[in-house]
């Protein structure tokens, strides 16, 4: 069978990208990419431009049939955090390989892989590295175990012979990870928030720490400190890459759709913030109903929506000053976040992917009786040495 790649160039094609992996995967399992943020990449509107083109393709089949897609494009903030240029696939889907009565194979994931190596080839990259959204940080790569668990808004899922595809043909893991989830959270017995999160309470006078909640608009005042925090306390993980302030506020405006006030905490020290954590509800549930499309009137829905969700919630990002670090100050703030949760009735806190051996990122679901649910990992080819 002959697979065939093409770049998409029409509101025909973008359609059939977008809908592609709602038809390969189990809507049990699988969460869709907000549709909104693949057509702003498609049409170059977002933050991401200044680093480049995204080009999006499609892989088909001799009956014309959409068996594959993916994305590539660069990224120069990356490129200087790792030391080598870099050529980015991402949205990658695909379906399994098949064998025609032939005995001919259709393997529409190694035409799509082939593809972006040659793009690298001729851009003359280092590697090939994926799939991502647009960059690591803002995705999960490859799930490696927990196939039958299902993902969730920023934590994703792919199926096992995704992991099998990228092996098969020669690409090696990069920055293994997990996801967690810690269940139970309002059931009576557990453990309370101060013994799970032990914290000096004599140390809140001495050092002049407050804790804090997102109020209202006083939410939109602190977006710049918060963004801060949180450049700087990615400064040592190198598949974290410095957050630009338009790239920031875009993604606070996702996150304004479903954000619950009391989710959000930072902790001052002397009148300074220091450092933050935030989990929102998870939208999960919508984005599958609606297949990713959250449009103006969506947005508005989702926002009415939010109190029924109030069941399930993911952390989506913390951080604390350097200078700050090693103190507790995460352990302080992931006791009042537990306390806030119980105390809103949400029963589970999902967490976006922790880099494998950051114990001080996974020690927040540890201490809410949390456990790894999915592996994770990125995917890499070395095209120079």
């Amino acid at each position: 069978m002959t697979i065939r790649v093409t770049k998409v160039t029409d509101p025909s094609d973008l359609r059939e990208f977008c809908e592609l992996p709602l038809r390969l995967h189990p809507p049990g399992l699988y969460v869709p990419v907000p549709e909104r943020r693949i057509r702003s990449w498609y049409a170059g509107s977002g933050p991401h431009r200044r680093y480049g083109p995204v080009d999006l393709y499609l892989a088909r089949d001799e009956h014309g049939r959409t068996v594959g897609r993916t994305c590539l494009h660069r990224n120069s903030a990356l490129e200087a955090r790792v030391g080598r240029s870099v050529q980015l696939f991402g949205l990658t889907e695909f379906a399994d390989r098949r064998t025609d009565r032939q005995g001919a194979l259709d393997e529409p994931g190694k035409e799509l892989l082939d593809l972006a190596e040659q793009a690298g080839a001729v851009s003359g990259c280092d590697l090939v590295l994926g799939p991502v959204e647009l960059l690591p940080d803002q995705s999960p790569g490859v799930l490696t175990s927990g196939f039958d668990r299902r993902g969730f808004s920023g934590g994703g899922w792919s199926p096992a012979h995704y992991r099998a595809a990228y092996e098969r043909h020669g690409f090696t893991r990069r920055w293994p990870g997990r996801t967690w989830i810690c269940e139970g959270l309002t059931e009576l017995g557990r453990l309370t928030p101060e013994k799970s999160f032990p914290f000096d309470e004599r140390r809140l006078l001495r050092e002049r720490l407050t804790v804090h909640c997102g109020r209202g608009r006083s939410v939109r005042r602190l977006l710049p400190t918060l963004h801060g925090i949180l450049n700087a306390s990615a400064e040592r993980q190198e598949q974290r890459t410095e957050i630009s302030a338009e790239d920031f506020a875009e993604r606070a405006r996702e996150l304004r759709q479903v954000l619950d006030d009391r989710l959000l905490l930072w902790l001052e020290r002397s009148g300074v913030p220091v450092a933050f954590v935030l989990a929102v509800p998870d939208a999960s549930p919508y984005l599958v109903e609606h297949g990713g499309r959250i449009g103006p009137a969506g947005a508005l829905r989702l926002r009415a929506g939010r109190a029924r969700r109030r069941r399930e919630a993911v952390l989506v990002a913390m951080g604390t000053l350097p200078e700050w670090q090693g103190r507790g100050y995460q352990t302080l703030l992931s006791r009042e976040l537990y306390r806030n949760l119980v105390a809103a009735g949400y029963g589970v806190l999902r967490g976006s992917r922790v880099p494998l051996g950051d114990a001080a990122a996974e020690s927040a679901y540890r201490g809410m009786g949390g456990r790894p649910l999915h592996g994770t990992a990125f995917y890499q080819r070395r095209l120079r040495v």
